[in-house]
Formats: C-alpha cells, structure tokens, sequence
C-alpha cells in the first residue's frame, strides 16, 4: 500500500503540489479562526446551582437547601457527581457531567430538575443556574478609580450602568460586581416599643410591604380619550417610610417612625476589596462564555469600556487590575519566536548535513505545511491556542525533519544504488 502511494505521488507531482499547496492554506485559514488564549481549559464539565438565603446559618442552608437540591439532582442523565457546599446565608451545587456532554444540554436538563424541586425548599427560596462560564472564565478584572465618590454611588454606577454596559458584549457570561456598599432602606425595630403598642414584627413588616405597592384600576373612556386609572405606592425616601401607619390605637396611627428607626445605609457585607494598600474599591469581574475566544473577548470588552467611559461621571474612569490579554500576547508571542528560530536552525542543519538542495527543499517544504495542518485538527477537536499546545507543536518539529531525513536518505541511497548498477551494465555493454 505504501510503495503504490509513493509511487503514485512520483508519477503525480503536480496534483500533490496542488493538495499540499491546498492544505496550506486551509492551515492558515484554520490558524486565524483558532481561538487563542493562554492556559488551557482543564476544568471539569459543570453547571453550578446557586441558591441564597441570607440570614441562615450554614447547618441551615444544608438541611434546608444543599441536602435536598443534591439528592433530587442524583438522578440526571450522563452526570458523573454531584458536589454541594454550604455557608452563611449561601448554597452551592456543583452537578459534574462527563466531558464531551454539550454545556447547554446540561444546563437545560438542571433547569427542568429544578422546576420540580422547588416545592420541595423553604418559601421565598429559589436555585438559579450560575453563568455559563468555565473555571478558567475570569479574563479580566476592573476597578472605577473616582476619588469624588463615596463607595455607595460607586457600587450604585457599576451596578445600574457599567455592568448592563458590558454585558451585551458578545462572548461574556457575566460581569459580576465586587466591592462597594449595596444602598438599601434599614428599619430597625425596638422591641421595647413594640411591647408598650402591642405590636409584634411581622405587622410591621406587613404594613411595609402593602404601602410599597402600585395596583391598576380599569381604562375610562371620556370624550373619545381613554385614562388609564392606577395608583402608585412606591416609597421613595426614609420620610415616607417612617411615616406609613401600623396600626390604630384610640383613632390615633402608629406610625412605623413610633416603634423603629428608618435609615438609609448598605446592605451587611462578608468582606472588602482593597487595591495596593490604598483604600476600598469597587469594580467587576468579566467572566467569558464557554467555548469563546479570550483573546477576541478580551479586544471587545476594552473597545466597550471606551464607549461607557463617555457617559462615566466626571473624574470616574476604569483601572484594569488584571488583563489575561497581555498573557495571552507574551505567550503566543514567546511560541511563535520559538517556532520561527526552529525553523531556521532545523532548515540550515538539515542543508548543511545532506548538502543536498533538492532533498533539504523536500524535507524544508514539510516543516510549514504541517504547522499549518495541525491547526486544522486543533479546530477540530475543539482546542484553543495556548502555551501547551503550542509548545507541542513547536517539539514536534524535530519528528517532523526526523521522518524526511530518513525517508530522504533511503530514497538517496537507493537510487545512488540503482545508478551505480546502471553504470556497470554500460560498462559491461
């Protein structure tokens, strides 16, 4: 079978200069649309459940939440196992499926499990599926430098503008905030009042809830103009809060300001960002999407940052704090160094040892083709650009020449072979 293709690519040279010619180019094709990132991928296949449930403690949240979410989530199809962590206030399920399972079926068979669990946790308890990102997604983090801005205005701009900003950039999972104070309305309660009213908690809060409300009437035609009738309860300061009645007492209102103090403050954190020593910041975390091109990701996402840095407040602009796209560059920079002085060495050792143009051209003529044919089945099989891979490519150079020397002085020595028989026939004659 061997001999008969050889023999075959001898008496075509022509058609195998086109087929080689031919997947040249669909290796450079397949080299620009390659993603490119830094590290590989090795994480596991997984889709990750978040539930919260603020105010519970962790041997809460696993009695309640974890236990019941892992063993309802046992029985999916193609699942490897499944992990479950708890902490205060938090829970989280790691559902691990086999490696070549497709991300987005995996998702959306937790998500029909989850429809059917959920009567099954605590009222006002709801799992949600975190972004569709990878263990290796975090490609670059953010912080606002505004020295004019208090902590609370800072987290209020990343959360209201930047983060909806950034996240219709194609390729990105998620921006998740970090940082900062989370404005909220705080009522605290004084049980000593609420005794001496007669009152407990749960009227209190009950009268919040109904206050803060907007219900719809009906539509009213008048003189061909229709008005839609509606009322709106949504409070808007501290004021109206604390002056929201609880309760009648000898046709005298309680109001909330009577048994609690109504404040304006940020919601209760477990930790703080802090940047160089120099004071809380606040930023983002820009997770990318399964299967995305870091390096592409990464352009678009500064390109947008430009866009939003217009409507930023005055004195307000981004510090990028980590960009895995200047580890990107170095390293398939540093590789393609490598790959090019190769190259050079391997085609100068190869002319001077064989001191045979013609056969140092066959054997120079494989190096690029099949660089550029690995490519192809890199894309094939799914697998970015990266330091292993690269450097893979790069060893294998030296298999690659290995095979032409040898196939070149065994075709060199037969026919120096064949010649000197040819000769002694002449002779002979």
């Amino acid at each position: 079978m061997v001999h008969r293709m050889i023999e075959w690519s001898l008496r075509n040279r022509f058609i195998v200069l086109v087929m080689g010619a031919a997947l040249f180019a669909w290796g450079v094709y397949s080299v620009k649309k390659n993603p490119i990132d830094a590290i590989p991928d090795l994480s596991e296949n997984q889709v990750i459940v978040f539930t919260e449930w603020m105010g519970r403690g962790p041997q809460l949240i696993e009695d309640q939440v974890t236990y019941p979410l892992v063993t309802n989530l046992q029985g999916l199809p193609r699942i490897k196992y499944v992990r479950g962590s708890s902490m205060f206030g938090m829970s989280f399920i790691y559902v691990i499926f086999e490696d070549d399972v497709d991300v987005y079926w995996a998702r959306e068979r937790v998500l029909e499990r989850l429809s059917t669990v959920s009567s099954t946790l605590p009222d006002g308890v709801t799992p949600q599926l975190g972004p569709d990102g990878t263990g290796v997604g975090h490609i670059l983090w953010y912080t606002l430098d505004a020295p004019q801005m208090d902590l609370g205005e800072q987290r209020a701009l990343q959360d209201w503008y930047i983060k909806f900003a950034l996240q219709n950039v194609p390729g990105v999972s998620e921006i998740a905030s970090f940082g900062g104070f989370q404005k909220q309305y705080q009522i605290t309660v004084d049980p000593n009042k609420l005794l001496y009213y007669r009152l407990t908690v749960p009227q209190v809060i009950n009268a919040i809830r109904t206050n803060n409300n907007e219900s719809g009437g009906r539509k009213f035609e008048l003189s061909d103009i229709g008005y839609i009738i509606k009322t709106s309860g949504y409070l808007k300061s501290t004021e109206e809060i604390a002056n929201i009645p609880v309760a009648n007492q000898n046709s005298i209102p309680v109001r909330v300001a009577d048994v609690a103090t109504v404040q304006m403050t940020g919601e209760t954190r477990l930790g703080i960002f802090d940047q160089d020593g120099k004071g809380e910041r606040v930023g983002g975390i820009v997770v990318m999407r399964y299967g995305e091109n870091a390096d592409a990701v990464i352009t678009k996402v500064k390109e947008r940052m430009k866009e939003v840095s217009k409507g930023l407040p005055e004195g307000v602009k981004f510090d990028i704090v980590y960009d895995r796209g200047e580890l990107i560059r170095e390293s398939v920079a540093s590789i393609k160094n490598t790959l090019i002085e190769e190259m050079i060495v391997v085609s100068l050792v190869v002319i001077v040892f064989l001191f045979h143009w013609r056969s140092a051209l066959s054997i120079i003529i494989q190096i690029p083709i099949t660089i550029a044919a690995s490519f192809i089945l890199l894309n094939a099989f799914g697998i970015s650009s990266n330091i292993m891979s690269l450097t893979g490519i790069a060893l294998a150079i030296g298999v690659i020449v290995d095979n032409g020397i040898i196939m070149s002085e065994n075709a060199y020595k037969h026919l120096a072979e064949r010649y000197a028989l040819w000769q002694e026939q002449q002779k002979t004659q």
